[in-house]
């Protein structure tokens, strides 16, 4: 008598997949809550990557450097203006500052990113839930989510990819956009086009396909849309960044 194997539970062992075979995952998915280990671990290792990112001692460095060029240039220009006792306590303010920015930004590598994540997940699944509803098919949740937290290890790809550039270039500077193709100094769209945020993407799309919940007609229109709507936002921080 011939038995046909089942076809395993996701879980989280299946996240390796998402990098050489994601229709093999999407053939996992079911609406169920059973992406919660899976979220867990994809935002335990953005924090780990986080942490890993203080330690490199980067983040340090960069706020010490900008600190020593804003006392110069306080020196500089105020030296012969201010009083010493005036001088000194504007340079304690540019101290105090420089302890704010060092302590928002290891929190943000650590907290905020995470967070983002988790949103990001979280927005996306109910804008996909509301597409679906509207071609007339049932839309599920919990198999809309597991889609973003299986896709968002990609994005995780990226942050890894970006601590290696960290350790090897000794520079907190550092992207995986094609922003380099662009003119130093000049924001450009370019900064805007991360080859991971577009294979996040196309794999969302494979997921609606795959379990579906759109046609394939439909899940590419939609993430087509979704993603240039992302790109326009991103084009948009990158040039009010440039002109702040």
């Amino acid at each position: 008598m011939n038995r046909t194997n089942p076809v395993t539970p996701l879980g989280v062992r299946h996240a390796l997949l998402m990098y050489t075979s994601p229709r093999s995952v999407f053939a996992r998915v079911e609406d169920t809550g059973a992406y919660g280990w899976t979220l867990a671990t994809l935002i335990l290792l953005v924090i780990l990557i986080g942490y890993a990112q203080i330690q490199t001692g980067l983040i340090d460095r960069n706020v010490a450097l900008q600190t020593e060029s804003q006392l110069a240039n306080l020196e500089k220009t105020q030296g012969d203006l201010l009083d010493r006792s005036e001088l000194r306590d504007r340079m304690e303010a540019v101290h105090k500052q420089a302890e704010f920015t060092r302590m928002i930004t290891r929190l943000g590598v650590v907290i905020a990113t995470p967070l983002r994540f988790i949103a990001s997940f979280l927005l996306i699944a109910a804008v996909l839930y509301a597409a679906v509803a509207l071609t007339g098919r049932k839309p599920e949740y919990h198999t809309l989510m597991s889609i973003c937290v299986f896709a968002g290890f990609i994005e995780l790809a990226g942050y890894a990819l970006r601590l290696g550039m960290m350790f090897y270039y000794r520079t907190t500077e550092v992207d995986t956009t094609l922003g380099a193709l662009g003119v130093n100094g000049k924001p450009t769209v370019l900064a805007a086009l991360d080859p991971f945020h577009i294979w996040f993407w196309v794999l969302v799309a494979m997921g609606l396909t795959g379990t579906h919940q759109l046609s394939r007609k439909m899940a590419i229109g939609v993430c087509v849309a979704l993603y240039l709507i992302s790109f326009g936002v991103r084009a948009a921080m990158q040039f009010a960044g440039a002109n702040a």
